[in-house]
């Protein structure tokens, strides 16, 4: 009697999973390496944060504080001016956010619904802008800038980051989807064009708003070039550059620096752990351009 062979497909599928299995642990001994590699400079970050300054650099060196301490914390809390700082940053993040969803979401919408030829060549201006180096045009912003009278001001940090490339084009491809249909029929309704785009299509673009919002915040808070140029007063510093002034010219406060660098990442952390399906779900992720 002849025995019966397993079908080919059958085969084929266990071979497959047995071909899986080292390629499953390939990938995750990478992962699991990338994570050490990359998680233990953060991990001494953090625990030398606790740490007296004059255990730093003691020998051997030490992952755990030997004598836990938060004065490096409150140092630069108080001492330094940080609570200053970190208030002018949440300033600037929040407004230009909310500035540049608004900007966005109009300059997306238009492009979108409107066939106009001036339209055509804003479009190609903001492209025009993600070919070009962000330091090549501070020279000509600056003179902007200081022409308007924003110069030394935590407007003039807000202002040239209203309108970007990234929102716009976000916005526009979102809202190409659209049916033209329901706009028809918002307009026979009686609706104006300003009450269509706020009470129908702001509502649909609920996803794109908060998705630009997460990465336009990150952007703001951690910006530090376009401030270091247009601020000059030490009360109006952002974050980052005042986290940077506690370096001095002779000798560096470590354990107020390493305070200080910490607290200037909390408000992301927290942002990215009640926010982290949309930041982990968002594939635009990967070509976004400031």
């Amino acid at each position: 009697m002849a025995v019966a062979s397993k079908p080919p497909a059958l085969r084929r599928r266990k071979a497959g999973k047995k071909g899986d299995v080292p390629r499953s642990i390939g990938t995750s001994s990478i992962m699991w390496l990338l994570a050490v590699v990359y998680g233990l400079p953060l991990v001494w970050f953090l625990l030398s944060s606790f740490k007296p300054a004059g255990d730093l650099f003691s020998y051997p060196l030490t992952v755990f504080p030997k004598h836990w301490t938060v004065s490096g914390y409150t140092q630069a809390w108080t001492k330094f001016d940080v609570a200053q700082y970190f208030v002018n940053t949440l300033i600037v993040a929040v407004s230009a956010t909310l500035l540049t969803i608004v900007a966005s979401a109009a300059a997306g919408y238009a492009l979108a619904k409107y066939n106009s030829w001036w339209l055509k060549i804003f479009a190609g201006c903001i492209l025009l802008t993600t070919m070009l180096p962000g330091e090549t045009i501070l020279a000509p912003l600056f003179v902007v800038i200081r022409n308007i009278g924003l110069y030394n001001s935590l407007a003039g940090v807000v202002v040239p980051a209203v309108i970007t490339a990234t929102g716009t084009f976000m916005f526009r491809q979102f809202f190409v989807t659209v049916p033209n249909d329901l706009l028809e029929a918002a307009r026979i309704d009686g609706s104006s064009e300003l009450s269509t785009f706020i009470r129908i299509m702001l509502p649909l673009a609920r996803p794109i708003i908060l998705t630009l919002a997460i990465f336009s915040f990150q952007w703001r808070w951690n910006d530090f070039l376009w401030p270091l140029i247009i601020l000059n007063d030490p009360k109006q510093f952002t974050l980052q550059i005042g986290v940077a002034s506690i370096v001095g010219a002779q000798n560096v406060n470590w354990s107020v620096l390493l305070g200080a660098s910490v607290l200037s990442m909390l408000p992301l952390i927290a942002i990215y752990l009640v926010f982290q399906k949309y930041v982990m779900s968002a594939d635009i992720n990967a070509g976004l351009k400031d």
